[in-house]
């Protein structure tokens, strides 16, 4: 069992987290940036070479779903997004609800005390923490029914 590699895939960053080997927890690991939005060459190489550096067997990409739930147009991208991560690595990419993540990571980040002005530098590392652990807590939940304790 390989781990699991969690994207924030923004308009000009990806932020990266990546879970332990026991895929108990999720960690912060880098935010890559880009000067333009649909220049992906060396984001996809730089996930291809985390892929390989942590081990990782599939990829949970957050989805920007509407409030409603409807389809928004970063959904659309990030459908096309999780298309080219697929041929890349040839894993299975799998969408997460990343509705509310951001807000989460920036109440993280100030509960740990990080300025204001110094929280963009890990806003979207941290929201790609939260999407795995999101998908983490869903995995157990399905994995938990059906399951009786003695």
């Amino acid at each position: 069992m390989g781990r699991i590699l969690g994207l924030d895939y923004g308009s000009k960053t990806v932020g990266v987290a990546v879970t332990d080997p026991l895929r108990l927890t999720a960690g912060p690991v880098d935010t890559l940036c880009r000067k333009e939005e649909n220049k992906l060459r060396r984001t996809l190489a730089a996930i291809e070479a985390y892929v390989r550096q942590y081990e990782v067997d599939r990829i949970v990409l957050g989805f920007p779903l509407n409030m409603d739930g409807s389809m928004s147009e970063r959904a659309e991208k990030t459908l096309l997004f999780r298309d080219m991560l697929v041929k890349r690595t040839g894993l299975p990419v799998i969408l997460q609800n990343e509705q509310l993540t951001t807000v989460e990571a920036d109440e993280v980040l100030r509960e740990m005390g990080v300025p204001r002005a110094e929280r963009k530098n890990y806003i979207d590392r941290i929201a790609a923490a939260v999407i795995l652990k999101d998908y983490l807590g869903s995995e157990r939940k399905r994995s938990d029914v059906g399951t009786d304790c003695v």
